[in-house]
C-alpha cells in the first residue's frame, strides 16, 4: 500500500468496518450499563459534559454495592500500591539465578513502582476493574509525561472500536471523542486545525466542542530503519470528523501499541468479550428489580389500600389519624378497602435476599470479605489466611486476564524508561535477553505458599533424619540454593541477601579465623608445658628431678 492511501477517507472506511462488530455488542452494553454503570459509559460522543438521563431501572443498590466491592477487592488483591505486586525477571536466568542480575531486576522494579506511584495509574485502576466486571473489557490509553514519565487515560465504554490480529491480540483502536476548540488548537497547532476551530478561537468560543477521531493500527508502511514517526510499527492519526477538508490534525506513529486492553473471556474469533461477572449476574439483577417493585406494591396495598364506599361520601375528607372518624351514609354504610390482600412478604423477602447473595457471589464479594467473614475469635490468623488462599483459587481465570492487561502497561513503561535512560545500565550478561514479568499478587503468593510449605517440611524431615541416623545426611541439602528459592517464593528482595561469591568469601574468612584460634590454643598448651617443666607445679618439679635437671 502506498503512503498516499492513508487518507481521511481510508480511515473513515475502516471505522465503518469496525462499526459492525461494535453494533452487535452495543445493545448488551447498554443493558449492562442501565443496571450497573449508568453514568460511566459514552455511546454518543456528543454526550460529553451533559447530565446523564435519569435512570429508572435501578430500584435496589445491591448491584452497585457488589460492583464497588469487586473493584476494591481486585485493587487490594492484585495491584495494591502498598505491596510489591510484580517482579522483573530475565528468562534465561530463571533456573540459574545470578545475584547481579537479580539485584538489577530489583532496582528496575523499585524505579517502576515509584513511577506508578507518581502517575495516575492507581487512581484509574478501580474504574478499570469496574469496567471489566460489568462489560468484560477496559481500554487504557498510555502517554508519555514529562513530569511522571507516563500517564494513563481510561476510555469510556462505547467510545472506541477495536480489531484484533491473527493471534487474537488487539492491535487496532479507533476512538471517537469530543474536545474543546481551545484544547484542539493548543494540541495540534493553528496550521493543522480546520477553519471552524480557527473561527471559534477568534470568536472567543474556546469551549465549543468538536468531534475528533483517533485511529491506531499496524502500519503497512512500517520501516524499522526510518527515523520518521509516520514509518513506525503503528500508525496514529487524528482528524476532525466533520471538517470539510481532508487533512489530518496529526499523522504520527508508535513503536509499541499505545493502549492496554483488559479483556475477559472471548468466544472463539469474536472481537469483544462474551463472559464476565456483569453478564452472568444480569438475569438475577433484573429479577431482583422486578421483585423489589412487586414487594413495594404489596406492602403499599397493605398499609395504604384503595377504598370503596357510597357516592354520598365522595367529598368527605379522611383524616389520617388513629382517632379519625367519617360519617356513614343514610344506609349506615362507610368506607372499606376495595380488596384486602395478605401477601406472603416474608417469602418474597427470602427470595430477594437469595438474589442479592447470588449477585454478590458472582462478583466474588464473598471471597473479598473472607477476612471479615472468618474473623471469629476461635480462628487464628493462619486459618484465616488458609481459607483466603483456598478461595482465591476461584479468581485464577479472572486474574490471568487482568495480568495480561497489566503486562502490557509494564512492557510499555519499560520501553519508555529504556528510551529515556531512566533505568540503570543492565549487566553485560543479560543484554539482548528477553525480560518477563512475574505477578506476585495475593493469588500468586497463595500458589507459592504450597511450595514454601513443601520446602519447610522437606528440610525439617531431612535434618531430623540426619540427627537420628547419620549426621552426614544433612550434607544432601544445598542450603544456599534452598535459601535463594525460599526468598524467591516469598518475594524477598535480593538486596536482603548476599551473593554466593560473598558467601564463599565469608566462609573462607570464618575458616581462617577458626584455624588461627586453633593455633593460638596450641600455643597456649605449649606454654603451659613449658611452665610445668620450669617447675611451676609439683608435677613439673618431679619431671625435672627425673631428668636430672633440678
Amino acid at each position: 500500500m502506498e503512503k498516499s492511501s492513508y487518507t481521511k477517507q481510508y480511515f473513515n472506511a475502516r471505522l465503518a468496518e469496525l462499526e459492525d462488530a461494535y453494533l452487535a455488542i452495543k445493545p448488551d452494553w447498554q443493558d449492562l450499563a442501565d443496571y450497573f454503570l449508568p453514568r460511566s459509559v459514552r455511546f454518543l460522543a456528543r454526550n460529553v459534559n451533559k447530565a446523564p438521563a435519569k435512570n429508572k431501572k435501578i430500584k435496589d443498590s445491591t448491584p452497585l454495592i457488589a460492583l464497588r466491592n469487586f473493584s476494591s477487592g481486585m485493587m487490594s488483591g492484585a495491584t495494591s500500591p502498598a505491596t510489591n505486586w510484580f517482579k522483573v525477571k530475565v528468562r534465561s536466568f530463571e533456573h540459574e539465578p545470578s545475584f547481579t542480575v537479580r539485584t538489577w531486576c530489583a532496582k528496575v522494579e523499585k524505579i517502576m513502582r515509584d513511577i506508578f506511584n507518581s502517575s495516575n495509574l492507581y487512581r484509574i485502576l478501580p474504574s478499570v476493574y469496574k469496567q471489566i466486571g460489568v462489560f468484560g473489557i477496559s481500554v487504557v490509553a498510555l502517554s508519555p509525561d514529562e513530569n511522571s514519565v507516563f500517564r494513563c487515560y481510561l476510555l469510556p465504554v462505547g467510545s472506541y472500536r477495536i480489531a484484533k490480529d491473527e493471534k487474537g491480540t488487539v492491535d487496532t483502536i479507533a476512538r471517537v471523542y469530543m474536545d474543546s476548540a481551545k484544547n484542539i488548537y493548543n494540541t495540534f497547532g493553528q496550521e493543522n486545525v480546520s477553519d471552524d476551530i480557527k473561527q471559534a478561537i477568534a470568536s472567543n468560543r474556546f469551549e465549543e466542542m468538536f468531534e475528533i477521531v483517533h485511529f491506531v493500527e499496524p502500519n503497512k508502511d512500517y520501516n524499522p530503519s526510518s527515523p520518521w514517526a509516520k514509518d513506525k510499527k503503528f500508525i496514529s492519526v487524528y482528524y476532525e470528523q466533520n471538517s470539510k477538508d481532508g487533512k489530518f490534525l496529526s499523522a504520527s506513529g508508535f513503536d509499541k501499541f499505545p493502549y492496554a486492553v483488559f479483556e475477559a473471556e472471548v468466544n472463539g474469533e469474536d472481537v469483544y468479550p462474551s463472559d464476565c461477572p456483569g453478564i452472568n449476574a444480569l438475569p438475577d439483577v433484573k429479577q431482583l428489580m422486578s421483585m423489589v417493585i412487586d414487594e413495594a406494591k404489596a406492602v403499599k396495598k397493605m398499609i395504604s389500600p384503595t377504598y370503596k364506599g357510597p357516592a354520598s361520601l365522595k367529598n368527605k375528607k379522611m383524616i389520617d389519624a388513629p382517632a379519625a372518624f367519617i360519617e356513614e351514609d343514610e344506609n349506615g354504610r362507610g368506607l372499606s378497602p376495595i380488596y384486602e390482600v395478605n401477601p406472603r412478604v416474608l417469602e418474597v423477602d427470602s427470595i430477594i435476599e437469595k438474589l442479592k447473595s447470588s449477585i454478590k457471589e458472582i462478583f466474588y464479594n464473598d471471597l473479598f470479605a473472607m477476612i471479615l467473614n472468618t474473623a471469629e475469635r476461635s480462628r487464628t490468623a493462619t486459618e484465616v489466611n488458609e481459607l483466603k488462599e483456598e478461595k482465591m483459587v476461584l479468581l485464577s481465570p479472572l486474574l490471568e486476564q487482568i495480568h495480561n492487561g497489566l503486562n502490557r502497561i509494564i512492557g510499555w513503561l519499560f520501553a519508555e524508561c529504556m528510551k529515556n535512560s531512566v533505568l540503570p545500565e543492565p549487566p553485560e550478561a543479560i543484554k539482548g535477553r528477553n525480560l518477563e514479568i512475574e505477578f506476585v499478587s495475593t493469588l500468586a503468593q497463595a500458589q507459592k505458599a504450597v511450595k514454601i510449605s513443601a520446602m519447610e517440611r522437606f528440610t525439617t524431615f531431612t535434618i531430623n533424619l540426619a540427627q537420628t541416623l547419620d549426621k552426614s545426611l544433612s550434607m544432601k541439602l544445598n542450603a544456599s540454593k534452598i535459601i535463594d528459592d525460599y526468598a524467591d517464593f516469598a518475594n524477598i528482595s535480593p538486596e536482603q541477601l548476599i551473593s554466593d561469591t560473598e558467601l564463599e568469601r565469608l566462609k573462607q574468612a570464618q575458616k581462617e579465623e577458626t584455624q588461627r584460634a586453633e593455633q593460638i590454643e596450641e600455643i597456649k598448651k605449649g606454654s603451659e608445658i613449658i611452665k610445668n617443666i620450669a617447675g611451676s607445679d609439683a608435677y613439673g618439679a618431679e619431671l625435672l628431678q627425673r631428668l636430672g635437671i633440678s
